[in-house]
């Protein structure tokens, strides 16, 4: 039986253990960085506009900052000036002033607008870190100028997969109107420019993208001293080589399938086709589509590039001549599943051909047409082999199976028919096709 001594000495060291733990516990916490001194963040939100359009009507835009150490330009995104010339700029403290674009890259999504003078803007900070604190500055909404506070969540997120940026990715909360603002760090430093919320959604989901301070040093620069040439167009859609397409192809995964290469454009003029397998840019391997825009970026200096694709089997080496260009890129969702079975033919997915390969009929619910095959396709080739119709006729499915196909326009296409996988394809909707997630305009 414990005696009162006992128990007493019991408590003390479960006292002292206690203590110990909650030390330990602490210690294990992250520690948040200090906050701003007074007055940084003021300092910071002096810098930023809200931007209107220069009209009577002074619709809301976006958010935008000014640059450097003599605030002679002001910097946002290509997307909130659109095509406009001039914008109208109001500051904290309420002053208005027409500012002029002078200079956008609508890929990079960085436009400069030429800004009265007197005025000191942002300076790029430290380089960014993991767990760092940051502030969003802007106009969320179209409401006054606001600041919130986030972490860095990510480094070098490449978003969008036609661009050479990687961007610093982060949840202070930002919304419609917030792009183009700044995003700084305890010091007022800028980390860099917000201009992208996860997903595309409308509203802040806990994820948001800033192109980082030195990719916006590096552009800002060139734009104004005219020194940035606009990414070249290649002019072809193409896809990773995942393991699936190259499964079907009987390849390694790795490089990028052309899907199809467009009249006219630089891949045509360098001999690319549908059905290459571009592998590697000046000595770089393409192992997914966002490799290709940073060995362009990088080629561009010697006005062409070395390309290595796969044709028929073998390595074939084109020398690409580079111009310059940037477009969009599309996007489709979901298909569905579909019940498996041992093997397929064209006919019992729904498909009925005629002599030429073309596509007469297809029963629109079938995996097929999940898949992105359509009335009045041609097919050209199953799984990178050349076939007539009667051989499509009888060739048996029996494992995700990758077509070539020509639409009604002669525009060519690579459609992935997977009647035991998910139909991730392309989709007729409205008699046109919608473009793949999988697929890359370049």
């Amino acid at each position: 039986m414990l005696r009162q001594k006992d128990i007493r000495l019991f408590r003390g060291y479960a006292v002292e253990i206690a203590a110990a733990a909650l030390v330990l516990l602490l210690s294990l916490v992250p520690m948040r960085a200090a906050e701003p001194a007074p007055g940084v963040l003021d300092g910071a939100l002096a810098t930023v506009f809200t931007v209107r359009a220069a009209d009577d009507g002074a619709r809301f835009l976006g958010s935008a900052f000014l640059w450097g150490e003599h605030g002679a330009v002001a910097v946002t995104n290509a997307h909130v000036v659109g095509k406009a010339a001039e914008v109208r700029l109001t500051d904290a403290q309420g002053r208005e002033e027409i500012g002029r674009v002078i200079a956008v890259d609508a890929l990079r999504d960085v436009a400069v607008i030429a800004v009265a003078p007197g005025r000191p803007g942002l300076e790029p900070g430290a380089a960014p870190h993991l767990g760092q604190a940051v502030w969003a500055l802007g106009a969320p909404l179209g409401l006054d100028l606001s600041v919130t506070d986030g972490t860095v969540s990510a480094l070098a997120r490449q978003v969008d997969p036609t661009a050479p940026l990687r961007m610093v990715q982060h949840d202070a909360a930002v919304n419609p109107g917030s792009s183009g603002g700044p995003l700084v760090d305890a010091e007022g430093g800028l980390v860099g420019m917000n201009s992208r919320i996860a997903d595309g959604s409308r509203t802040f989901v806990g994820i948001a993208y800033a192109i980082t301070a030195a990719d916006l040093d590096r552009i800002v620069t060139g734009l104004v001293d005219e020194t940035l040439a606009p990414l070249p167009k290649l002019g072809l859609r193409a896809r990773a080589v995942d393991r699936v397409i190259a499964a079907a192809l009987g390849v390694e995964p790795g490089g990028l399938l052309v899907d199809e290469v467009e009249a006219g454009g630089l891949a045509e003029m360098s001999g690319l086709k549908a059905g290459d397998i571009l592998l590697a840019v000046d000595g770089k391997p393409i192992a997914a589509p966002g490799d290709l825009p940073f060995a362009l970026e990088a080629a561009q200096a010697a006005e062409s590039a070395d390309l290595v694709i796969r044709r028929d089997g073998a390595a074939v080496l084109v020398v690409m001549e580079l111009a310059p260009i940037g477009e969009d890129i599309g996007a489709l969702r979901d298909l569905g599943e579909v019940k498996k079975v041992d093997s397929y033919t064209l006919a019992s997915l729904g498909v009925t051909l005629d002599e030429e390969g073309q596509v007469n009929e297809i029963t629109q619910n079938s995996p097929a047409a999940r898949a992105g095959l359509a009335k009045g396709d041609r097919i050209l080739a199953m799984n990178g082999q050349e076939m007539a119709g009667s051989a499509l006729e009888t060739a048996e499915i029996t494992k995700a199976t990758l077509l070539l196909v020509a639409g009604p326009g002669g525009a060519t296409r690579h459609v992935l028919v997977d009647p035991w996988g998910r139909a991730d394809g392309m989709r007729a909707v409205g008699g046109a096709n919608v473009l793949d997630p999988a697929v890359v305009v370049f």
